[in-house]
C-alpha cells in the first residue's frame, strides 16, 4: 500500500496509522494472526499498512527494498516458544520496524522535525507495552531510580527529576553552563557531560562514576544509590 509522507505530522499519521494495525494483529486478531503463521514457511513478516490493516506476508523482493523489512521476520522460534513470549518478541521487533519505517520518512527532516517526531511517537505506547499489558512510565529517566541515567539526572530544588541527557551539539551549550558548578563528591572535579556521574539518593551529592567505581550497567541495577560517606554514616549508627 503505497504512502509517502513528508512532513512530521503526515509522517506520525502514518506511523499511528500502522501501530494501530499490528496492535490489532497482536491483540483483537490474535487467533486469526497467529494461524498465518506456519512454521513451516520461512520469512514470513507481519506488516502494518497506513489505512490500519496488517497483513503477514512474505518479504518484498525488491533490492533493496522500497521500505526498511523486519530483521527477522516472524517465524523465528514459532513453534518453539510460549505463545504469549512469542508475541511480545515480536512486538519487540515490530516496534523496531516502525521506528524504520517512521525515519525513513523522515530522511530529510531537520533536527527540530526529526525531535518532535520522536516526541510524538514517544507519547504512545509502544507496541511491547501493550500486548504485554505494562503501562508505560510517564515523566521518568531511563532507569528506574530518579537520581540516575546514562549520563546524569539532577535534581531541582522540589525534588523532581530532570533529565540532563544531551545531544551533542550548540544548542546544548546552556545546559552545560546550567551544571558546570556541580562538582564530584569524591575528587571535586567539575562536571561533564561525556562522563556517567551518579547521584546519592540520601545526601543528593553527585560523583563520577569511576570515583565510586559505578559503571552505566550497574546503576540501572541499583534502585536506591548511597554514596560512600552515606554508606559510612549509617554503619556507625
Amino acid at each position: 500500500i503505497p504512502s509517502n509522507p513528508r512532513t512530521v505530522e503526515e509522517i506520525f499519521k502514518d506511523y499511528s496509522c500502522r501501530r494501530n494495525g499490528i496492535v490489532r494483529a497482536l491483540t483483537y486478531d490474535v487467533d486469526e494472526f497467529y494461524s498465518h503463521c506456519d512454521p513451516e514457511k520461512e520469512n514470513l513478516c507481519l506488516y502494518g499498512h497506513p489505512n490500519e490493516s496488517w497483513e503477514v506476508t512474505l518479504p518484498a523482493e525488491e533490492v533493496p527494498p522500497e521500505l526498511p523489512e523486519p530483521a527477522l521476520g516472524i517465524n523465528f522460534a514459532r513453534d518453539g516458544m510460549n505463545r504469549r513470549d512469542w508475541l511480545s518478541l515480536v512486538a519487540v521487533h515490530t516496534d523496531s520496524w516502525l521506528l524504520s519505517v517512521a525515519y525513513y520518512f523522515g530522511a530529510r527532516l531537520n533536527r527540530n522535525e526529526r525531535k518532535r517526531l520522536f516526541s510524538l511517537i514517544n507519547d504512545l505506547p509502544t507496541v511491547f507495552e501493550v500486548v504485554t499489558e505494562r503501562k508505560p512510565s510517564k515523566d521518568k529517566p531511563s532507569v528506574d531510580t530518579a537520581s540516575k541515567s546514562r549520563i546524569s539526572t539532577k535534581r531541582t530544588s522540589d525534588g523532581q527529576a530532570k533529565s540532563n541527557q544531551r545531544l551533542y551539539d550548540e544548542s546544548y551549550v546552556e545546559d552545560e553552563d546550567e551544571h558546570g558548578e556541580t562538582l564530584c563528591g569524591s575528587c571535586g572535579g567539575n562536571y561533564s557531560a561525556d562522563e556517567f556521574w551518579i547521584g546519592c539518593d540520601i545526601c543528593e551529592r553527585w560523583y563520577h562514576g569511576k570515583c565510586v567505581k559505578i559503571t552505566p550497567a550497574k546503576a540501572e541495577n541499583i534502585k536506591q544509590y548511597k554514596c560512600p560517606s552515606c554508606s559510612t554514616k549509617k554503619g556507625r549508627q
